[in-house]
């Protein structure tokens, strides 16, 4: 009698473990397609004649994709000379970002001396600071100094708002190294810099990875800035591409949508490639941040 109440329980635990597992595929699927059909949409709009996108119809996919919409934006939507731009400023401000967050993380962490902890919490109180809030102060401060329309006016502010959420990532994962690691290296003779960029960097590499594509993802996008302290050609971003379709009584829709589909597509690529180390870097800086 016990073995067959025992075997009914355990046929219980199997069937809503079943049910448990269908819903959360169902749940995952959903989410799947939600992220994924925006992307879809989006492709399928820059496919389009102008006079094609305003129907009775959410989706439509074109019998003959218009490419015409790609040269437009290629040509006179300058996207090779603002993808150039938007290269310089992602390399460099993301470089710039990931060595001060891991020297940053390493002196407040690693280091012991009275005041690491307040200065961290000082540095991670940029969180709180908006983009909105700087602005105008940052555009007179750049006027001032002659680099308002220039390479800098984005470089120094992208550091500056992305170097709070970097230095949270590393000294999380700062925290999981053991001691021992670098307590060996420096009875070896290791000098600091030696051990930071040749033993601990290398350990760092998921939160390192994190710190790239979440930054990357953040310059890459950034307009607000851009369109406030930019004013020529020479420096705008690949975001100004979608306004050069853009008048006061029409704008060219289908290309603005072909600008925004080569725009998106360098930043989804990265994501892919750095999907793995994501998760890894950012759960590490929750848990012992």
């Amino acid at each position: 009698m016990a073995e067959t109440v025992s075997n009914k329980h355990s046929i219980r635990g199997k069937i809503k473990k079943k049910i448990f597992r269908y819903i959360q595929i169902l749940l995952c699927s959903v989410l799947t397609v939600g992220c994924i059909f925006p992307l879809i949409w989006l492709i399928n709009f820059s496919l389009l004649k102008a006079n094609e996108l305003f129907g009775p119809k959410f989706l439509v996919w074109p019998k003959n994709p218009h490419w015409e919409n790609y040269r437009l934006a290629l040509t006179d939507g300058k996207v090779p000379q603002y993808l150039v731009n938007s290269v310089i400023v992602a390399v460099v401000s993301v470089s710039l970002i990931v060595i001060l967050s891991v020297m940053m993380s390493y002196g407040f962490k690693r280091m012991r001396w009275r005041l690491s902890n307040v200065f961290l919490n000082i540095v991670l109180l940029g969180f709180m600071i908006p983009i909105h809030a700087t602005l105008l102060s940052n555009f007179i401060t750049f006027a001032d100094l002659k680099i308002q329309d220039s390479y800098f006016a984005l470089i120094i502010p992208y550091v500056a708002f992305n170097l709070p959420q970097a230095t949270f990532i590393m000294s999380g994962f700062m925290d999981t190294i053991p001691d021992a690691v670098e307590e060996s290296a420096l009875m070896d003779g290791c000098s600091i810099f030696r051990l930071l960029f040749t033993i601990v960097l290398p350990i760092l590499k998921p939160a390192i990875m994190t710190v790239i594509i979440t930054a990357f993802l953040n310059v890459w996008n950034e307009f607000i800035m851009a369109a406030t302290y930019l004013t020529s050609d020479r420096y705008r971003t690949l975001p100004f591409s979608v306004y050069n379709f853009s008048g006061m009584y029409s704008s060219n829709y289908s290309a603005q949508f072909a600008v925004m589909a080569l725009s998106a597509f360098p930043s989804l690529i990265a994501y892919v490639i750095l999907n793995k180390h994501i998760t890894k870097g950012i759960a590490a800086g929750a848990v012992k941040g």
